[in-house]
């Protein structure tokens, strides 16, 4: 019972951050902002709903956690190539 609700909980929290991530992707101002907007918000988020999912069914607790892992690794990654793609093709951010 309290395994469903700390679940519960978790999941909600990581709901929210994916919707703060779209928030930023539609208010920031170039596409450096919004990659590190998307990417730092989704990750709190998606490490929060497998987390909730592994609490609610702890059967499912170490592959959440190797998901977990993989996200944490993959991640940066991907959002680094993101920003040096963006870079050499001419994105140089918001002019002052």
């Amino acid at each position: 019972m309290i395994n469903e609700i700390i679940g519960i909980i978790f999941m909600i929290f990581g709901s929210l951050f994916y919707i703060l991530a779209g928030l930023g992707l539609l208010r920031m101002p170039d596409s450096f902002n919004r990659i590190q907007a998307g990417t730092k918000a989704t990750t709190l988020g998606a490490f929060s709903i497998l987390l909730g999912v592994g609490i609610y069914d702890v059967s499912n607790l170490l592959k959440c956690i190797v998901i977990i892992v993989l996200i944490a690794l993959t991640n940066p990654i991907g959002s680094s190539q993101l920003a040096r793609t963006a870079y050499k093709n001419g994105e140089r951010g918001v002019a002052k």
